[in-house]
């Protein structure tokens, strides 16, 4: 029924058309919510540090994880000290917590999980982002600014600046849930845009996805990717758009014995394996975070992302009107 309605979301097709009156709904309950926010009868609480939210407006994932560890290397090299919120999608606890290099994905989420372990930045997890926010502050009180990943629809959390980010697919077939993917009209108001070469009808800077010349695996042991070519790989992906990634691999001269597309935040420890237990396994850095703990052999490819120049100027220049962050 999901990959249904993905396809339907591409066009205003006929399951699309039957959905429609239900979409209006939705905006109109989105529409309601919005408004109780801007005139106060629902609160906005906002941090003592800036907060930049990076988020999208199209359900499905829109790649804004790598979006928000590009951000968090920029800034700490700039000599900013980055803390991070999210509410670790996927996970099966719902209380507020700090997210380590040793953590269980399945505790606090895979994606906030592969941040901590890429930034070396403070990242904690809450259901509420702004209680993660509090006990990012209490325990790392040098923290200079925070990045919350995802949040664009989360008004309780006053924000800085919003970074808006879309993949290939754009807007769609430009309606609301669920006859198209939007969860909020667009265009809407959003400091940055960040957007792949592909996205049709958004204006924003280009950010270029490409696999990582190298191989990892649980130990920190490293291969050229080149070196994998020629070898029958079991590909696994647990991600919103798991044939991209099986798109690039072959890309790069891989040979796919088998690609198993999973669903998005795969819980690879009580599922059953859907692949040979000899399998030499070739997945994603968000996937080998799970993985690793059944397949520590399986091989993970980090996924690049270059951002055209011209977004990091852009970003300064707002970064410099908010009084706050100043480097170490």
């Amino acid at each position: 029924m999901r990959e249904a309605l993905q396809r339907a979301w591409l066009r205003r097709g006929p399951l699309a058309c039957l959905l429609w009156p239900l979409s209006r709904l939705f905006g109109l309950i989105a529409w309601a919510r919005r408004s109780l926010y801007r005139a106060g009868v629902l609160s906005t609480e906002r941090a003592a540090v800036p907060v930049l939210v990076v988020g999208n407006v199209v359900a499905g994932g829109a790649g804004k994880t790598p979006v928000v560890m590009a951000l968090v290397q920029h800034l700490q090299a700039q000599g900013l000290r980055v803390g991070v919120v999210s509410r670790g999608h996927g996970r099966r606890t719902q209380d507020t917590r700090e997210v380590l290099p040793g953590s269980d994905a399945m505790d606090v989420g895979d994606e906030p999980l592969l941040v901590a372990r890429r930034c070396a930045a403070p990242v904690f997890v809450a259901r509420r982002r702004i209680e993660a926010v509090r006990a990012l502050l209490q325990a790392h009180p040098g923290t200079q600014l925070i990045v919350s990943d995802d949040g664009l629809q989360h008004h309780a959390l006053g924000r800085d600046l919003e970074i808006g980010v879309f993949d290939d697919r754009g807007v769609g077939n430009g309606w609301l849930l669920p006859a198209g993917p939007l969860r909020e009209p667009w265009p809407r108001r959003a400091d940055l845009v960040v957007r792949t070469r592909g996205a049709a009808g958004i204006d924003g800077f280009v950010a270029t996805r490409r696999l990582a010349d190298h191989a990892v695996r649980a130990d920190g042991s490293r291969t050229p990717l080149a070196a994998l070519r020629g070898q029958p790989l079991h590909a696994v992906a647990g991600i919103a758009r798991p044939q991209a990634f099986f798109d690039m691999l072959g890309a790069a001269g891989l040979q796919l014995a088998q690609a198993h597309a999973l669903p998005d935040h795969y819980d690879f420890d009580s599922e059953p394996s859907p692949w040979d237990a000899g399998s030499s396994l070739i997945c994603t850095e968000k996937d080998a975070v799970k993985l690793w703990r059944r397949a520590p052999a399986a091989w993970a490819v980090p996924l690049e992302l270059e951002i055209e120049p011209g977004f990091w100027a852009a970003l300064e220049a707002r970064l410099s009107s908010i009084h706050g962050p100043q480097t170490a």
